[in-house]
């Protein structure tokens, strides 16, 4: 009898929940604000099994490609916008078969591997197609075998693949989506600026060699004496068009900052901003507080929201761990990250999140921009920062997160239920998220995997959406583990 659960049903349900919560052309924003453009990555699909016992007899594969699969995954690609599918071939479901298809894997020039399963086998291509050291993931709709029960197996032992084990297309949209972000972060760079070893997080995100073979992206250095130079060269009178145009005449509210330090902010941005594009960087992270002369030359804060809501990633206090986290959920969702200064409330079964940095366009760069007011920066009174008011985004759900020693990512996620200022105590911008145990999360902060150091402690990024189911995935994809804040049992 035919299940009476309609695909929009479906979508509601579950897979379109997922499915939106993923990005179309994340770095588009940014490229049409000037960044280099990548190219798309190079998916290489494969077809898994001719037929057999199961779906039945006399499945007919290649017409199953050529009627469903072939026709979704060039939506797909469209979608997208930064995927190339490749080869597309049809092979028997067997260990021979995968290793006889690798040398022309290889020489595709392929740089991830999308596995349609269409019937019975022993799971044994599965690995072998992860052994040549591309990202993996597999779409297997019902009755197409038994394989999907070896799957967790291979990823408890550390195989870096994902499956999503279900009739809904659109989780194919979402594998390929988690597939575009170990290949990005690889071809990401991050400018790091102050004087050498400044940076800041757990000791293996300030080792840059361990970045770049782990996690992918490669460090740039840059002194606070060659940021000077860039910024002497950033004209008054295109820092002042700035301003007016992207902050004065969009506040809200201006209340301690001059007109000239909201300038000098811009001029700061824009420099930022040159120096990126100058080094192919996709993110920037700076010692802001004692490392750059930003009394002299103007606070980083308003430069920070503007690259978030341009589609690329400005991060505060030279938080390399921090920066990480946010060029891997711009791949996988093209949101900005809001980093936070959390505080718990029992009172409330909440955390209370806070900085005085934070985008505009919380729901990415397409969006509205929330209401601001331009504000000094709370720690000394100085220079010009942001409150922004979330207000209108009361019950929205959210997920924060932050890599920890390059190898493990802790989440947590909640409900806005609150905005207040606190009688002003604290950093200009706030919100409150209610979680499910708070006395729990105060009790497991850092889930014993962070160093007694208060910066790589106290930070987490802040993003808009329930990322968690996600953001386990993608962790199989980068060879990490997930644990989850606030709950007893770590999750590989």
């Amino acid at each position: 009898m035919p299940c009476s659960m309609n695909r929009r049903t479906f979508l509601g349900a579950t897979g379109g929940l997922l499915l939106a919560s993923v990005a179309a052309r994340p770095l588009a924003a940014a490229e049409a604000a000037g960044w280099p453009k990548l190219p798309p990555v190079r998916i290489y699909v494969v077809y898994l099994g001719t037929g057999g016992a199961w779906p039945r007899p006399d499945f007919d594969a290649p017409k199953e490609i050529a009627d469903k699969f072939a026709p979704h995954l060039r939506e797909v690609q469209s979608k997208l916008g930064d995927v190339e599918f490749i080869g597309g071939d049809l092979i028997k479901n067997r260990a021979a078969d995968a290793t006889e298809l690798l040398p022309k894997i290889d020489a595709s020039g392929a740089e991830a591997i999308l596995v349609i399963h269409l019937s019975f086998g022993d799971s044994g291509p599965f690995k072998i197609f992860a052994d040549s050291g591309r990202p993996v993931a597999i779409y297997s709709q019902p009755f197409s075998g038994h394989d999907w029960m070896y799957v967790p197996r291979l990823q408890q032992a550390g195989v870096r693949l994902i499956m999503a084990p279900s009739r809904d297309l659109a989780e194919i949209d979402r594998l390929a989506a988690l597939l575009r972000v170990p290949v990005r972060m690889k071809q990401s760079r991050i400018v790091l600026m102050g004087e050498p070893g400044c940076a800041a997080g757990t000791d293996a995100a300030k080792d840059f060699a361990q970045v770049r073979a782990k996690v992918g992206p490669e460090v740039i250095e840059v002194t606070p004496a060659e940021f000077i130079r860039v910024h002497e060269s950033i004209p008054v009178a295109e820092a002042e068009h700035e301003a007016q145009d992207y902050w004065l005449s969009q506040a809200r509210e201006i209340r301690e900052p001059s007109r000239e330090e909201i300038v000098k902010s811009c001029q700061t941005y824009l420099a930022m901003k040159k120096i990126m594009i100058d080094n192919n960087a996709q993110a920037i992270t700076v010692k802001c507080l004692g490392g750059i002369p930003i009394q002299t030359l103007g606070y980083p804060c308003l430069g920070f929201s503007k690259l978030l809501d341009e589609g690329v990633v400005g991060a505060c206090e030279a938080d390399m761990d921090s920066t990480l986290t946010m060029l891997m959920f711009l791949y996988a969702f093209g949101l900005p990250g809001f980093i936070t200064d959390p505080l718990i409330d029992t009172s409330r079964n909440a955390v209370i999140h806070a900085h005085c940095v934070a985008p505009t366009k919380m729901r990415g760069p397409d969006a509205k921009r929330l209401p601001f007011s331009i504000r000094n920066h709370r720690d000394d009174n100085k220079g010009a920062s942001l409150e922004v008011f979330m207000d209108e985004d009361l019950g929205q759900k959210v997920t924060w997160a932050k890599l920890a020693n390059l190898e493990t990512m802790l989440v947590a996620s909640g409900t806005i239920t609150e905005i207040c200022d606190f009688e002003d105590r604290g950093c200009r911008t706030q919100l409150v998220a209610e979680v499910e145990d708070a006395r729990a999360l105060f009790h497991n902060w850092g889930g014993g995997v962070l160093p007694n150091d208060m910066m790589a402690l106290l930070h987490r990024v802040l993003f808009y959406g329930d990322h968690t189911e996600n953001v386990k995935d993608l962790a199989h994809l980068m060879g990490m583990k997930v644990l989850l804040e606030g709950k007893e049992m770590a999750t590989a």
